[in-house]
């Protein structure tokens, strides 16, 4: 009532600073009511003794304090401008009684610390855990003259009439401020947290601060601060100001100049009072809500140390090295381009002068042997043979005898092309079907063939089919911008919550090898992911270059580009690149803040991209039924779908992984039915019976063989390997669902493209030298590329903690890490992959299309 009135006496309307029982934060005010205005705490008009002894530095003093006494201790030291010595003082009381409880509050200039003890620190749940021994660093504001003497006070006050023994100290910490390079060694407890002070050295405007234990657990905090008062330094307080982390045996912070004013900070590490936010065991929950739990020995010893970081000529460097690896591709690519131009030429000019050419040179130019067939004769099909030679006699004269005004290709008009193709010896005999009218519109009567050949599947008109592929390219630019622009908004919102907070727990990065620039934290992982884009556009170059010459070819007539090859269709090679660099921009917006709950972002266009290789191998020898852009992209949003649950329900689902191997393995049935019958079913009520009417005449009854020998090899081959991948997510069910769900897509990838090249060789095709070696090339870059993948810096299964054991130092020019290089083979080994894809099927060029086969 006394304090009540004195209130009202100096703020006459009520308003005005809260008096000490509004606001109990104050320990300046509290104080100020315990100690000077009498009544303490106690009875009304009871008194409390005051004691002031002059005390120092390193002497332990024994006492006991009541609620009818109070002890004030004073000290002094000089402080100097120029060095800075931390003082410590350490605490500790023998009563755990709650009721018997100390509070020290220490009053000194620009600060005041108080605590009490034994210290009650909450965990999970509310989980009460004391402490009877305390230790603490006390705030040293900074002076301003070259030596002064700072006096600060240490009070001693219960509002337990019982009297409670306790021991005080304070000494000073002689290494209170860190050096550039040098190790230190400290212990730290939920108790008793550390800090330090770090100013830095001319010439150094960014510095890592390092702090590493031998011990996974206790999980510890480290943080960096400004030099103020008061210091946060408890686990229910250290997370306010600053940048923080948690820890077990690693943790780094970049910190830059630029964000301290006063050119310094503080390194604070507290260890917490529980495990979980670090991936250790769940604690058991109290019986009562004012349970208290015996902590146990929670000790850690840790090491700090902090060295510069990289400078701006780094940087640069890094940036050049990027720029230059990639832009050798350009250059490359041009100097390839003008050597095949030159060939070009020359082969024009020989053209042009046929009569300076040998017969073998003429034929050699045609594409064919001095025997007027193709180098390359095709394998038999039991009694299936070569029956004729791809272009007659009469052709081949007329051929090189009739040039171009301007180019000097070989031509003919649509007129005799047509006459050519129905003249030509085919590779459909007539005893090999019917006769009937409807040969040319009938789909079943053609694709029930024993052996196809491309002409047999490339029987639509190419302008519908050329616009059916186009709308791969315009579906995926269109997915590409819906999908982009919330990512970026996203993770620009992800940056900013993490500058705004300092929680460095939000994103896993490499902190180790985290170099900001500007808002980024971690420039050189977004950087590394140039080379998707810059390759992706090339590729996008080289096709476009293609798509002019054979567009070009088609108005002139060439009789290469109208009856001879692989049916050029480029709208999935745009679609191809163009994900490319979807990827690279997609994947460095997830390196701008990679976590839990975007890493999508990274994998989306990962799933596309083999899907759509997959999709171009099918459609070179399958032009007329391979899927449409409609049902493809629907696929691949299925998939992506199943990522996201997998990767939020299937950690420990027994039922979600029970559900997708079922699908998965129903998916691979129902894809392979499509594959065998080239399209040629239906998904109806009457399938099972079919099914099983099948399996009785053909197996049972007949027991007769496949009639597709090799397709059924290959998918007898793919539902092995699905089945078996099926089986192991199943039973493993491992933590990475994106990661195996990629797995799964690579696998079926890399076995059909094996299938192709087995199946190209033994029909009697060759690969050339350029497509050989993009294939050597890009195997090696992949096997490289894959090591430093499967490094693992950092992984966003685990917690925060857990995944920066798994941080390591840059290894590249000192500012790339394993994951940037990750990138920079990945890109390249993609580009040749995609590549391979343009180029592996050249040698058909002057193959005339009955004379391809089917597989």
């Amino acid at each position: 009532m006394l304090l009540r009135n004195y209130w009202k006496s100096r703020h006459k309307n009520g308003r005005g600073p809260a008096p000490c029982w509004i606001r109990p934060g104050l320990a300046a005010v509290l104080w100020f009511c315990v100690t000077q205005l009498g009544s303490g705490g106690g009875a009304v008009g009871e008194t409390k003794s005051v004691v002031q002894k002059d005390a120092e530095f390193d002497v332990t003093y024994n006492d006991t304090v009541t609620s009818e006494n109070q002890t004030i201790y004073a000290f002094n030291h000089t402080v100097s401008r120029n060095k800075t010595e931390g003082v410590r003082l350490s605490v500790d009381v023998l009563s755990q009684d709650l009721d018997s409880t100390i509070l020290f509050v220490v009053r000194q200039k620009q600060a005041v610390l108080s605590f009490q003890v034994p210290l009650i620190l909450r965990g999970l749940y509310q989980r009460k855990y004391p402490y009877n021994h305390v230790g603490r660093t006390l705030c040293q504001p900074p002076t301003r003259a070259a030596s002064e003497t700072q006096y600060f006070f240490v009070d001693v006050s219960t509002l337990s009439s019982q009297g409670t023994n306790y021991q005080l100290r304070v000494s000073r910490v002689e290494s209170f401020t860190l050096q550039t390079d040098k190790k230190f060694s400290f212990t730290a407890s939920p108790s008793q947290p550390q800090y330090f002070k770090y100013v830095f050295p001319d010439g150094v405007d960014t510095v890592i601060v390092k702090v590493n234990s031998d011990m996974t657990f206790p999980c510890s905090v480290m943080s960096i601060q400004d030099i103020q008062c008061p210091v946060y330094d408890l686990d229910n307080n250290v997370a306010f100001i600053g940048m923080y982390q948690t820890m077990t045996k690693k943790g780094a912070i970049t910190v830059q100049r630029k964000d301290f004013p006063s050119n310094s900070f503080y390194v604070v590490v507290v260890v917490k009072t529980e495990d979980e936010a670090c991936g250790g065991p769940l604690r058991f929950y109290p019986l009562r809500p004012d349970e208290l739990i015996d902590a146990g020995n929670r000790s850690k010893v840790l090491d700090v140390v902090v060295t510069p970081a990289i400078n701006s000529k780094v940087y640069v460097m890094g940036m050049l090295f990027c720029l230059g690896i990639f832009f050798s591709f350009y250059l490359l690519t041009f100097l390839m381009a003008c050597v095949e131009n030159k060939r070009m030429n020359k082969k024009r000019e020989l053209f042009q002068n046929p009569s300076d050419m040998s017969p073998a040179e003429t034929a050699s130019l045609l594409g064919k042997n001095g025997d007027g067939k193709t180098p390359a004769s095709p394998y038999e099909y039991g009694s299936f043979a070569d029956n004729g030679s791809t272009l007659s006699s009469e052709a081949i004269t007329d051929s090189a005898t009739s040039t171009d005004n301007n180019y000097g290709y070989m031509e003919r008009s649509l007129d005799s092309v047509g006459r050519s193709r129905q003249e030509s010896l085919s590779s459909v005999e007539e005893d090999d079907y019917d006769t009937l009218d409807d040969i040319n519109s009938d789909k079943n009567i053609v694709r029930t063939k024993k052996f196809l050949c491309v002409a047999d599947l490339a029987r639509k008109d190419k302008r519908v089919l050329s616009k059916k592929y186009q709308i791969y390219f315009w579906n995926i630019a269109t997915i590409a911008v819906f999908y982009a622009l919330p990512v970026i908004q996203l993770v620009i919102t992800y940056q900013t919550v993490v500058n705004v907070t300092g929680n460095q727990d939000i994103c896993y990065y490499n902190f180790l090898c985290a170099h900001p620039l500007g808002a980024l934290s971690a420039f050189n992982n977004i950087l590394s992911n140039l080379g998707y884009v810059m390759l992706g556009l090339l590729f996008l170059l080289i096709v476009l270059k293609r798509d002019i010459v054979h567009n070009r070819a088609l108005v002139r007539n060439d009789l290469n580009a109208l009856e001879c090859g692989i049916p050029k269709h480029f709208g999935l090679f745009y679609a191809m690149g163009t994900a490319l660099m979807m990827e690279g921009l997609l994947s460095a917006c997830y390196h701008v803040c990679p976590n839990y709950t975007n890493f999508q972002f990274d994998t989306s266009f990962m799933y596309m991209i083999a899907g759509l290789c997959m999709l171009k191998l099918y459609q070179k020898r399958h032009p007329d039924i391979n899927a449409s852009a409609y049902t493809a992209y629907a696929c691949l949003a299925a998939v992506i779908f199943f990522s996201v649950l997998g990767v939020v329900f299937g950690k420990g689902n027994t039922v979600f992984w029970i559900i997708f191997s079922v699908i998965h393995i129903l998916a691979t049935l129902l894809l392979s039915t499509q594959l065998y019958y080239m399209g040629r079913w239906r998904l109806d009520s009457g399938v099972l019976r079919r099914m099983v009417y099948i399996i009785y005449t053909d197996s049972i009854r007949q027991c007769s063989g496949p009639m597709y020998i090799d397709r059924m090899v290959l998918l007898v081959m793919g539902n092995i390997v699905n089945w078996s991948l099926a089986a192991y997510g199943l039973i493993e069910r491992p933590n990475d669902f994106a990661s195996y769900l990629l797995a799964i897509a690579i696998c079926n990838l890399l076995l059909y493209f094996a299938f192709y090249i087995i199946m190209k060789l033994r029909s009697g095709e060759r690969i050339q030298c350029l497509a050989l070696v993009c294939i050597l090339f890009t195997a090696v870059i992949w096997g490289f590329a894959l090591y430093f993948f499967f490094q693992g810096l950092s992984t966003w299964q685990k917690t925060p903690a857990e995944s920066r054991e798994h941080n390591r130092d840059c290894i590249l020019l000192s500012f790339f890490d394993d994951h940037d290089i990750w990138h920079f083979l990945s890109s390249i080994a993609m580009f040749g992959s995609f590549l391979v894809l343009l180029t592996m099927d050249d040698d058909l060029d002057t193959v005339q299309r009955d004379k391809i086969y089917v597989f």
